[in-house]
């Protein structure tokens, strides 16, 4: 065999390795769990009590974004969404994570399909005119990156049982919050399919990737 063949077959033979891996990584769907508390419900069943397990899901909430406009979760209907937590005067992590949180905007930035949501766990100073300022300065718009307020105890326990990350005051914590650095990856069945570190580029790189590919799961 000559270079000139050897080298076509090489070259076809990594297109279709590379064709292979594409195709792959379209199927990832069993990479997608269902994370959280499962709840298990007893329900009849032609007479007979079966057990069904549910899966679980962000619950219901009611919040005003930086144009003043609610924010619930009919918002993100059809669209998976990026969920955190922080507040406007952190002194730590929540640059970074809005650092790197406006990768994954401007990633999506023109599909319909992904939002993000930000909740302050300072509502008391991020004030709406505060938050519309803020999102201002990163250049970013509402509907597809929401910065939310509300009442302060609704907010932490939608982190806490809802989302199930750390979000509280506590007066030890530099700032005077405690919250986690997480991006919280929900479909569009309000389900969490994945959980990563904010302040880390290569865990936002996979973020970015896992967006793709579930999206990629609905169009089966």
């Amino acid at each position: 065999m000559n270079l000139h063949k050897s080298i076509l077959l090489f070259t076809l033979a990594s297109l279709t390795l590379v064709a292979c891996g594409l195709e792959n990584q379209k199927n990832k769907k069993a990479e997608f769990p269902v994370l959280g508390r499962k709840q298990y419900v007893e329900k009849v069943v032609n007479g007979e009590t079966v057990t069904d397990t549910v899966d679980h899901t962000i619950p219901d909430y009611k919040l005003v974004n930086q144009d003043s406009n609610w924010v619930t979760p009919e918002t993100f209907e059809g669209k998976v969404y990026v969920a955190d937590f922080f507040f406007t005067s952190c002194p730590t992590i929540c640059p970074t994570m809005k650092k790197e949180m406006l990768r994954v905007y401007e990633a999506y930035k023109d599909n319909d399909e992904v939002g993000i949501i930000s909740h302050t766990i300072d509502p008391e100073y991020d004030t709406v005119a505060l938050l519309k300022d803020f999102a201002e300065k990163l250049d970013v718009e509402a509907p597809k990156w929401n910065f939310v307020t509300g009442e302060k105890e609704a907010i932490y326990e939608l982190g806490q049982k809802g989302y199930m990350v750390t979000a509280m005051e506590d007066e030890n914590e530099e700032g005077g919050y405690l919250h986690s650095g997480a991006f919280v990856l929900v479909d569009k069945d309000r389900k969490i399919r994945g959980v990563y570190d904010g302040t880390r580029s290569e865990e936002v790189d996979k973020l970015i990737t896992d967006i793709e590919l579930l999206l990629a799961t609905y169009e089966e």
